[in-house]
């Protein structure tokens, strides 16, 4: 018999559900760059070559180290998944890889980091990331470029011209099935990243990454895993890095999973004297405006070099808590909604629940666009105290001390002159029946 010449049918799409519902991860940076605590760029920031930077690794020894309190940190925020960054542009592996000498159970600490962290992820019901840099500074094979440490350096760059990249290739793919096959099921994958024919010269790409075999070799080790969109090919959702997307993000037309990721002040490393960091409010209303447009918020933090969340960290991550103790229902689950939100406010909805989050608070009336004969009830989410709707008609002229009617179809609610004492103020509406705002 002769083999049959039909195309094997593709690998059926991971289920994404788990993502969109728990719309709030959190990022983890860590490695040899917390030392130094100047950004985690710094290796390529200073230009610092190998020998230079290897002071960090004869000195990382974490012992503050308590995956479990970053766990339940990250919990008690309100985050559902946390990622970890295995290895980074530096190289600096947190795992003990058979394939290289630079990893952490060769430094004063000597143990593996990846394994416990993925165990206490478990611990606390949350799902498992693992990030890992395509790009490295410190491998031999790894072809100098735009971003190297020694872009600048002449006689490095004459020593590693004849660098091939698909020995770095094989070392990459090789550390991929070790992350893949050592520590159990991983829920998400973030490759970072692909720069052909961006800023820097010598960029790389699929081709130098060998994308193609690189991911499917992901799949067939975990078929359930999401894959982000860096490696140069499609991914199961695309990473707007450091930005707000005015709206929601579409491909060819069509709408995407996408999820930003944020920082707390800038930096992703630590960085001990940034002090650019955002308030949890401005946080709130990020991962409110990205959950509006379809979108997860991945909220970076950088822990110290012993091992600690900063306490910056910690307060701000507490008030985001405080927040969605309350406020959870508003997020969890839900998506964009097909009416539109007012000025200064941001719809969420899951279902029959539309979730008015107020990023300011209006004097007395808040006017809900299409929405009126709509809503059977309507209370803050706080503290589910209710919210009176007021029947006016449009066509009644305003007075002096009397308001005139707003556009048919709008809903009035009267709400109170305090506002509640939390970040983001949340009015959940029971609504009747799902209608096509166009309908009125």
């Amino acid at each position: 018999m002769t083999p049959s010449a039909e195309t094997p049918a593709p690998a059926p799409a991971p289920d994404t559900t788990w993502f969109t519902t728990d719309r709030f991860g959190m990022f983890v940076h860590w490695g040899l760059y917390s030392l130094p605590a100047r950004h985690e760029w710094v290796k390529n920031r200073e230009k610092l070559t190998d020998e230079q930077y290897q002071v960090y690794f004869d000195h990382f020894d974490p012992d503050r180290y308590d995956p479990v309190r970053w766990a339940r940190a990250a919990r008690a925020a309100g985050m559902r998944y946390v990622v970890l960054t295995t290895k980074h542009h530096d190289g600096f592996c947190l795992w003990d890889s058979a394939l290289t000498e630079y990893k952490v159970t060769n430094t004063p600490h000597g143990r593996d980091l990846v394994g416990p962290f993925v165990e206490a992820c478990r611990a606390e019901g949350l799902k498992v990331g693992l990030y890992y840099s395509l790009i490295d500074w410190h491998h031999p094979s790894f072809p100098v470029d735009g971003t190297h440490p020694q872009r600048d350096d002449e006689e490095f760059k004459a020593a590693a011209a004849g660098r091939d990249i698909r020995e770095y290739q094989r070392y990459l793919h090789g550390q991929v099935r070790e992350l893949l096959t050592s520590f159990g099921r991983v829920d998400y994958l973030f490759f970072d990243f692909s720069y052909a024919g961006r800023i820097w010269w010598g960029g790389k790409g699929a081709d130098d990454w060998d994308s193609p075999k690189l991911l499917s070799m992901v799949r067939e080790l975990q078929p359930h895993i999401l894959v982000n969109d860096r490696t140069g090919l499609p991914g199961d959702f695309i990473t707007p890095e450091q930005y707000q997307p005015s709206g929601p993000m579409t491909k060819d037309g069509r709408p995407v999973l996408w999820e930003a990721c944020q920082t707390l002040n800038g930096s992703w490393g630590y960085d001990r004297d940034n002090l650019d960091h955002k308030s949890a409010d401005l946080l709130i209303r990020m991962l409110v405006d990205g959950v509006s447009k379809g979108g997860n918020l991945l909220l970076n933090v950088g822990p110290t070099g012993r091992g600690d969340l900063e306490p910056r960290a910690v307060a701000v991550l507490g008030e985001i808590g405080r927040w969605m103790d309350l406020h959870e229902r508003s997020v969890r689950g839900c998506g964009p909604s097909p009416y539109t939100a007012p000025a200064e406010c941001r719809y969420t909805q899951r279902g029959d629940r539309l979730y008015v989050h107020l990023f300011a608070w209006p004097l007395r009336h808040l006017h809900l666009p299409g929405l009126a004969g709509r809503v059977r009830y309507a209370q803050l989410l706080n503290d589910a105290s209710e919210i009176t709707q007021v029947h006016i008609d449009p066509d009644r002229a305003a007075l002096n001390t009397e308001m005139g009617g707003q556009p048919v179809g709008t809903l009035t609610l009267e709400i109170p002159v305090q506002r509640p004492d939390t970040a983001v103020p949340v009015i959940e509406l029971f609504l009747d029946t799902p209608a096509d705002p166009a309908d009125g």
